[in-house]
């Protein structure tokens, strides 16, 4: 769908430099996604895997964000082989909904309740990412919480159109339960891609 050169905006890797591949298409469908032209894959016509890559290493910073839409409708082990041959870190954001493919150094897994993920994920997730539109989120979120590894990073979002009335109720739940940690979107605020 798009590539670009930007700051991670959200979760742990927060304030790094990364190029973002995002792939289009999208079995998920949330009703607040930001990026809903990344649903139908048809608009994207296919882009040669090894052009992107080739992309990708023209940047200095050596980290790479699959995104999407879900990305994990294709597979990726080409792309993240072709990376990761030229000292590339593979981060990807997924709903965890499709198997995983290629090799990422990271993942974060931002589990949706109309497409939950596959239980692979919640043993390979470095970390949990859960957007909260309303407080029956929270219950959501313990759900999942439950499911992942020891060690994995534990994030509350807020939905940016909802941001102003989840907030305090996410900042209330923190303090009251410390292990989990805000995520904010940051690139919003600071308005970069």
């Amino acid at each position: 769908m798009e590539e670009f050169y930007t700051l991670q905006g959200e979760g742990f890797n927060t304030g790094q430099a990364a190029y973002f591949i995002r792939i289009g298409g999208c079995d998920v469908g949330c009703s607040w996604c930001d990026i809903r032209e990344s649903w139908d894959a048809r608009l994207y016509p296919p882009v040669n895997t090894d052009e992107v890559i080739a992309r990708a290493v023209q940047y200095p910073a050596k980290a790479v964000v699959i995104t999407g839409g879900e990305p994990l409708n294709y597979n990726l082990g080409y792309l993240s082989q072709g990376l990761r041959k030229r000292g590339i870190k593979i981060f990807i954001e997924t709903s965890g909904s499709q198997p995983l493919s290629g090799t990422p150094d990271w993942i974060c897994l931002s589990p949706k309740k109309n497409s939950p993920p596959l239980d692979d994920f919640f043993l390979k997730a470095d970390e949990l990412k859960v957007i909260i539109r309303d407080a029956d989120d929270f219950i959501w979120a313990e759900e999942n919480m439950k499911k992942v590894r020891m060690g994995c990073r534990l994030y509350l979002q807020p939905e940016w159109s909802q941001r102003n009335t989840t907030m305090p109720l996410i900042i209330s739940y923190i303090k009251r339960n410390p292990r989990w940690v805000i995520s904010l979107q940051s690139h919003k605020y600071m308005r970069i891609p």
